[in-house]
Parts: structure tokens; C-alpha cells; sequence
């Protein structure tokens, strides 16, 4: 099946046509690019439109990808109320508009291109694959925050987590790479990108995560704080800034950016190369948070199959997984820096030999996992159709 991936996101909209009957991950694609907009063009229909002129002129210079048969769009927050891939319908473009107060730079824009892909492509079934639909499984024990009932249930505030759709399939593939069925995998995986988080599976089902009801709890990040003291954010609100001002500072304004001066992986590692001190802190700091989870998460899991590198600086970080690993000596992992520093594409290991499990670096690719959840999907519907039908 031919499937038009729209994945948007806070500054641009990635586009991707895969086949999903080529099992080869960069054969399946036949398109795929990224259109920057600004947030206006977000809510503003003509300026969408515009956007989705530039996509239509990418997949006219390739003849497979002109030939769409279905679209699958990557929606940041399900809430409760979605908890697998699910049919486009206009209540669910409502739903996932009303869930943009736990994810606004997302949700709205999820909506937005549901709603014009629909007028662009009427004839043209759409799916949505939800981040937090993997983490559905996450035990209440888990989920819940120690807070009074009457605000959990008024607000659903509770743990949901986020980058489900990667986390699931590197689990997936580091089932097949360690020839484990996915079903009994124990894993570690920790998604490190801009944003970051490490989820820990048990039995081949998400039982934590690190972010929670919102995608800034947890890691130190790009641009996030990760996990703070509350009474920062009272301290902020005393001092004169609006819950706008606070929202701006914790989640654009912090993380890395803060510690480092940059956000980029890549600059933080050249400054610490020069031996600038503030980006080796900034790089202890991010390094510090996440291994404290990942023992704390191996822990959860009780014996973990391995533990997972994925995301864009998981995957391409040296000097990252250097530092983390040099913090979980206890738990009997160690770095074999030959096969860290080794530049080979697909899922490869990075541990010692004699280490209590290996550690892994599974390649993300979130729009291959869109592309398959939304032809399996369809596909059912088919059946049962066919079956109703008999």
C-alpha cells in the first residue's frame, strides 16, 4: 500500500510516501520532504493550503508516489480516548483539536492537516497514529500523580507518555535483531533526540516512561528542563511571569539550550572537544538524567533483553552514550568504543562482551511505523467488511 505519512510538527511538516510492501526501510520510500511554516500557518486554511502545494509538487516528481492510497498522520496526545491507530472521521479531528491544551504545538496542527488532507484527497482513507497510544499499558501505580482526586479526574492529569510510535517499533526490531518474540522482550529504550525519553518495557508492553502528562517531564532535553521542583515554577509566578511566560521558559528556553547555549548535539559535542567547561556540564548534566531512569528502569523491567539507543542523538551521539554508559558500570555495562565509534547503518551493538546485557543502537523511523500501523489498519477494515458481507 501506498501511504502519504504527514508528521507536523512545531516549525515544519514532514512528508513521506512509503510502500509498505518493500520490507527494506529506505527502499519503501518513494518521496519524502519537509516544509517549513510559521504558526500561523498552523490555523490559517489558505496558508496550509499553500503548504500542502509544496508536498503536492514533491510527489509529482515520482510516479508512485502521485498514486496515494492512504494517509497516516502522526498525533502527538490521544489522551484516554485513543489507544491504537483509528479511522480520520470529523469526530476525531474535534478530539484531537480539544487534547491541543497537553500538546499545542502538535494537536492543533495534527487536526489542521487532517482536515485539508481530507479536502485535498476526499476519497483518500486517513489514519491516526497516536505517540501515546503504546504507553496505554502503563500500569496506575505508574500513571497516577499523588494529587487530589477532584483535579485528577476534572483534568485527567496523569502520566501518558510520548514517542510511542518510535519506541514501539525499535522495540520491535531489537526483538528481531536479539531473536526474541516481541511479546516476552524486556527492554530498556531510550529515545534521544531534541525531545527525549526512556520508557521502560516489560513483556513487549510500556509499564513507565519518563515524560508524563505533558511531553516536559523527565530528560534533560534541547530545549526542555525535564524534571524540576514545582516550587521553581511558583518561585517564576511570584516573581511576575504568567503561566504563558512560564510555559515559554520551560519548554523553549531550558534544557540544553539553557546549559549549553545551544541545543544542538553536534555543537555541544565540538565545544566539548574544545574544552569549554559549560558544555561539559551541560553534557554531564543530560548524561546524568538519563542514566539515573535507565537504572532505575532496568530495575522495573527486572531483566532486561538490552537496553536501546534510538532518536536522533542516540543514534549518532558517540561522546553521549560514552558518558552514559561510564555511569552504569554498576549495573555490568560497558562500552566497546571500536563498535561505538563504528559507522555501520541498521542495529548494531555497542557493549563489551561480557556485559549483563547488550546495549543497542536501533535506527528511528517513525513514518515507517505510521506507514505499516495504517495499512494493517485499513486492511482489517477490509477483511471484516468482506467477512460481513459472506
Amino acid at each position: 500500500m501506498h501511504v502519504l505519512v504527514l508528521n507536523p510538527g512545531s516549525s515544519s511538516l514532514k512528508y513521506h510516501v512509503r510502500d509498505t510492501s518493500v520490507p527494506e526501510a529506505e527502499a519503501s520510500v518513494q518521496a519524502s520532504g519537509q516544509v517549513n511554516w510559521a504558526p500561523q500557518a498552523r490555523s490559517d486554511p489558505s496558508r496550509l493550503d499553500e503548504v500542502f502545494n509544496v508536498i503536492n509538487a514533491g510527489l509529482a516528481k515520482s510516479t508512485e508516489a502521485g498514486h496515494i492510497e492512504a494517509i497516516g498522520h502522526r498525533v502527538v496526545h490521544g489522551g484516554d480516548q485513543f489507544r491504537r491507530p483509528t479511522r480520520v472521521t470529523a469526530d476525531v479531528v474535534a478530539a484531537v483539536e480539544r487534547l491541543g491544551a497537553l500538546a499545542p504545538l502538535h494537536n492543533p496542527a495534527s487536526a489542521a492537516c487532517m482536515r485539508t488532507a481530507g479536502i485535498r484527497w476526499p476519497d483518500v482513507p486517513q489514519v491516526a497514529v497516536f505517540d501515546t497510544a503504546f504507553h496505554a499499558s502503563i500500569p496506575e501505580y505508574a500513571a497516577r500523580y499523588a494529587i487530589p482526586e477532584d483535579v485528577y479526574k476534572a483534568q485527567r492529569v496523569k502520566r501518558y507518555g510520548f514517542h510511542g510510535i518510535s519506541v514501539e517499533m525499535a522495540c520491535r526490531d531489537a526483538a528481531g535483531f536479539l531473536g526474541v518474540p516481541g511479546s516476552s522482550l524486556n527492554a530498556v529504550v531510550a529515545h534521544v533526540g531534541n525531545g527525549a525519553s526512556v520508557t521502560a518495557v516489560r513483556g513487549g508492553m510500556s509499564v513507565d516512561t519518563s515524560m508524563g502528562m505533558t511531553p516536559l517531564e523527565g530528560l534533560v532535553m534541547g530545549t526542555r528542563s525535564g524534571d524540576i521542583d514545582p516550587s521553581i515554577v511558583l518561585l517564576m509566578q511570584r516573581e511576575g511571569a504568567t503561566p504563558d511566560e512560564v510555559d515559554e521558559i520551560l519548554n523553549h528556553r531550558s534544557g540544553m539550550l539553557a546549559l549549553a547555549g545551544t541545543a544542538d548535539m553536534r555543537d555541544v559535542g565540538a565545544a566539548v572537544e574544545r574544552g569549554e567547561p559549560k558544555a561539559s556540564l551541560a553534557l554531564d548534566i543530560y548524561a546524568y538524567r538519563l542514566a539515573k531512569y535507565i537504572a532505575a528502569y532496568s530495575m522495573v523491567v527486572r531483566r532486561p533483553d538490552a537496553l536501546v539507543f534510538t532518536g536522533g542523538v542516540g543514534e549518532n551521539s558517540v561522546a553521549f552514550r560514552t558518558k552514559v554508559l561510564s555511569w552504569l558500570l554498576p549495573l555490568g555495562l560497558a562500552m566497546d568504543q571500536d563498535r561505538n565509534l563504528s559507522p555501520r547503518e541498521g542495529i548494531r551493538v555497542v557493549s563489551a562482551d561480557g556485559s549483563s546485557f547488550p546495549v543497542l543502537v536501533v535506527p528511528s523511523d517513525e513514518e515507517r511505523a505510521i506507514a505499516e500501523a495504517t495499512a494493517s489498519l485499513l486492511e482489517e477494515d477490509t477483511k471484516d467488511r468482506r467477512g460481513r458481507r459472506r
